[in-house]
């Protein structure tokens, strides 16, 4: 095993050293063949797309390239690329990652996952919706991947205390398959009648043994199935959820830069109530197919077995709570902060009334000022309770107070390579705009026009699911929302129409392990197949595309007024068209010199 291994690194390391080699030279054709700018421009995008794809190089130091490539290949100045990689978009998922941290470092985290399952009670198909409903939460404020890498051993804590250690009812399974065996090998196949009747007794036994044995297992896939799956789901509620979001605002501020309908509260108005939706969906859906609804036996009365096992994992549940003991002045303060921290984002300008940043001059506010402003509190608030008699004591130690979050801590926990992979989608987003690349992807889009735009947004959902079952899905919405925008503009239809749905199918990748990094956490517990991934995340893909076609023929077009084409959108389709003639005419004589 140990050889197969070395083997598997060697081959790997020799398919990274090929790509990284042979992709630039094979898309060199590529710099021939369109007009100079665009097609310089196109082949640093497919370069990255190529390398993020196979990750060749880490995907934060892919992010770098337009840093080295758009200077040296004439395609922006370094001046313009790099601010790109710090705009206020990276600073308001910033101040989330750090709010995180802190409810990272006093486990408040852990508090209300506890609370919320003690709540919901102990029955399997209530703790599959207790346990979506904490990752969903949590996912909204976290990161997925921590959100996931959380609630795992709670759920496990759990499921040891509903069936024991999942391997030995295995082993009794093996014995009692062991006893049979043996039986038939000695040939006793004839015995009296009375033990005729004790056989078929221990046969039923047996056989229930075998349905609880099943039972079992299903219940345990559905548990840490539907992890991951909230994890997906409930990241794409707020804009600092999950890096998709934020692309989209970034690159909306790139491309239209007069575009203000998105921001923290109207995200919120319009993906809330979808994340609802389709969670309990989601929830019915892996409760139906796993066991934790029998829709054949809603009569019928639990077994004894079951009855003790709840009331076990009922207690494990409260002992882990009571473990945490008393509730601390740090972590109240801390949830005090959350509050602050999502009102203001929500209050900040909810468009159907004045929000609080009309109080200042107009542009001068944004959802960065306001996460940053709360976050910055949390490096000197105390967290400890002060005391007021220390400041009329004279005698009293001066010893410095712990705050709710050190740096070193904020260094350690929060992943500074999604900062750099921001960075580098707006770093695209930009290169495409100012060499003309975008204009030209338009000019391409032309069969695409008479495609009625709700089956537009059917099709770009259902597409972009598939591309992110195998890539990340920041690189995925980094390369898609260009096209997006421009496909938009020949629609002539309110771009945010087609590009909302590109952004949020981003994260709706539920048929493969490697499709995210929750996925990948949950099956690395070994209880997982990937066809119990793949059966049950094709009607999660299926429901996702609908729900999601649903909201924006629904709320999504009056929240974000889609059933216009925006001025905003206005201004870029006239320039666009201003330059199609020319760049067309460029790409011909570039063609006819070849």
């Amino acid at each position: 095993m140990a050889a197969l291994g070395a083997l598997v690194k060697k081959a790997w390391s020799v398919r990274r050293f090929v790509v990284l080699l042979c992709a630039p030279l094979a898309l060199v054709p590529i710099l021939l063949s369109l007009p100079p700018k665009e097609g310089r421009c196109l082949y640093v995008i497919l370069l990255m797309a190529l390398y993020w794809c196979t990750e060749a190089l880490p995907l934060a130091v892919t992010a770098l390239l337009p840093i080295v490539l758009f200077p040296f290949l004439g395609i922006l100045p370094s001046n313009k690329v790099c601010p790109q990689y710090f705009l206020d978009t990276n600073f308001l998922f910033l101040s989330g990652l750090i709010m995180a941290s802190a409810i990272e470092e006093w486990n408040l985290h852990r508090r209300i996952a506890l609370r919320v399952l003690m709540l919901v009670g102990v029955q399997p198909a209530r703790l599959i919706l207790g346990m979506m409903l904490t990752t969903s939460f949590l996912s909204m404020w976290l990161s997925n991947t921590a959100s996931t890498a959380m609630m795992l051993p709670i759920a496990n804590a759990i499921l040891k205390s509903l069936f024991g250690e999942k391997d030995t009812s295995k082993d009794m399974n093996r014995e009692n398959e062991e006893n049979q065996a043996s039986l038939q090998q000695n040939k006793l196949y004839t015995v009296p009648t009375e033990m005729q009747f004790l056989a078929s007794t221990e046969d039923d036994a047996l056989s229930d043994l075998k349905k609880e044995e099943e039972y079992k297992t299903n219940i345990w896939k559905g548990f840490l199935i539907s992890i991951p799956y909230a994890a997906s789901i409930g990241g794409t509620a707020t804009l600092t959820g999950t890096a998709p979001n934020l692309i989209l605002l970034g690159q909306l501020k790139s491309y239209f830069p007069e575009c203000d309908v998105v921001n923290f509260g109207s995200w919120f108005m319009f993906a809330f109530p979808l994340m609802l939706i389709f969670l309990l969906m989601g929830w019915l859906w892996i409760s139906i197919l796993y066991g934790g609804i029998n829709l054949r036996g809603w009569k019928t009365k639990k077994s004894n077995i079951r009855v003790d096992a709840e009331a076990r994992a009922k207690e494990v549940i409260k002992e882990d709570y009571q473990k945490l003991g008393p509730t601390k002045f740090a972590e109240q303060a801390i949830f005090f902060f959350f509050c602050m921290f999502a009102i203001m984002l929500f209050s900040r300008d909810p468009k159907f009334i004045p929000g609080w940043a009309s109080l200042f001059a107009p542009g001068f506010i944004s959802d960065a000022v306001t996460g940053i402003t709360i976050v910055i509190i949390l490096f000197f608030f105390p967290s400890q309770k002060p005391s007021l008699r220390w400041w009329f004591d004279l005698k009293a130690p001066n010893t410095e107070t712990q705050p709710l979050l050190t740096w070193r801590k904020a260094q350690e926990t929060v992943p500074w390579n999604i900062i750099l992979l921001l960075g580098g989608g707006f770093a695209m987003a930009k290169g495409c705009e100012e060499s003309g690349l975008s204009v030209w992807i338009g000019g391409r889009l032309h069969p695409l026009e008479g495609v009625p735009p709700p089956v537009a947004v059917i099709l770009i959902t259902v597409v972009i699911a598939l591309f992110t079952e195998f890539a990340s899905n920041t690189a995925t919405i980094i390369i898609f929302l260009p096209v997006l925008a421009e496909l938009a503009i020949r629609l002539k239809v309110n771009p945010l129409y087609l590009m909302i749905p590109g952004t949020i199918g981003c994260s709706y990748a539920f048929m493969l392990p490697v499709s995210t990094p929750p996925n990948s956490i949950a099956f690395s517990s070994g209880h997982l197949m990937v066809k119990d991934m793949a059966r049950t995340g094709l009607l999660m893909n299926l429901m996702g595309v609908l729900l999601l076609s649903l909201a924006m023929n629904t709320w999504a077009k009056s929240i974000f007024q889609l059933g216009t084409f925006p001025a905003w959108a206005n201004i870029h389709a006239e320039n666009a068209t201003s330059l199609v003639t020319a760049v067309e005419n460029v790409t011909l004589s570039a063609l006819n010199k070849i």
